[in-house]
């Protein structure tokens, strides 16, 4: 492998500190639109893998939910839509009441989660937490996936502030804990994605770059507001969890 591959896929990056200057392909807006939208295809492979939104949901979404009475749902910077599905998806399996209102401003996120077949209780917009702010919005739950090591610092702060807002129980926000063991066993484990350009995702690189990016825990409580808490979770996972005026059994 060539030193410009090396730098390219990050095995050359030292983990001990965060990547904040390089960004993932997927957020280049002239990006390879067919290879995001493969990226977004995958994402429901890829998260249900790693990202332990099973859990999160078990533990502590399903705990809040009732048969009779409907828990609205807010998941903010839903990409291609596989998380919210899922909750969803969960949800009508055990026989509870949940509305999901999944957002991105990304109008080709947009254009593809409005290509999928429709699910009942899950709505997609095209908007922004602090717009909805603004609107007076209110929901039960707040959730994000992976969001957190893309945003800018002033991005994160005003996610967590609208996330405040917003939630009348909980706000989780689901993201990667760096670590050279994930580091690695996503190399290995992302290495049929790395095929012939005509079939290329992002899924091999810009999830190398997310590990690089995220966040290890005492670095991300250090930069949270009073009130937020770091959660581990197995493996290799941080929660960013705020309890709302309402408070949550298992928040």
């Amino acid at each position: 492998m060539t030193a410009v591959a090396r730098e390219r896929r990050g095995l050359a990056r030292p983990l001990a500190h965060r990547e904040t200057q390089a960004r993932e392909l997927m957020d280049d807006p002239e990006c390879n639109l067919t290879a995001l939208e493969r990226t977004y295809t995958h994402f429901r492979v890829v998260n249900a893998l790693v990202s332990g939104w099973r859990r999160v949901y078990t533990a502590r979404m399903r705990p809040l939910l009732s048969p009779d009475r409907t828990t609205s749902v807010l998941d903010i910077g839903c990409g291609g839509g596989d998380v919210p599905r899922a909750f969803a998806r969960w949800a009508a399996r055990d026989g509870l009441a949940l509305e999901i209102t999944a957002i991105d401003p990304d109008p080709r996120a947009a254009a593809f989660t409005a290509a999928q077949p429709p699910v009942p209780g899950l709505a997609f917009e095209r908007t922004t937490s602090s717009e909805l702010v603004d609107a007076g919005a209110r929901f039960d739950i707040v959730t994000s996936n992976h969001l957190l090591h893309h945003l800018e610092p002033g991005e994160r702060d005003a996610l967590l502030a609208d996330s405040q807002v917003l939630a009348r129980t909980v706000a989780v926000h689901n993201d990667i804990a760096r670590s050279a063991v994930a580091y690695g066993a996503y190399h290995l484990g992302t290495l049929p994605w790395l095929r012939r350009t005509d079939d290329a995702t992002f899924i091999h690189d810009d999830g190398l770059l997310s590990i690089r990016r995220s966040y290890r825990p005492g670095e991300l409580a250090a930069v949270v507001p009073p009130g937020w808490r770091v959660e581990r979770q197995f493996p290799y996972r941080l929660l960013l969890v705020h309890e709302g005026r309402t408070g949550g059994a298992h928040a």
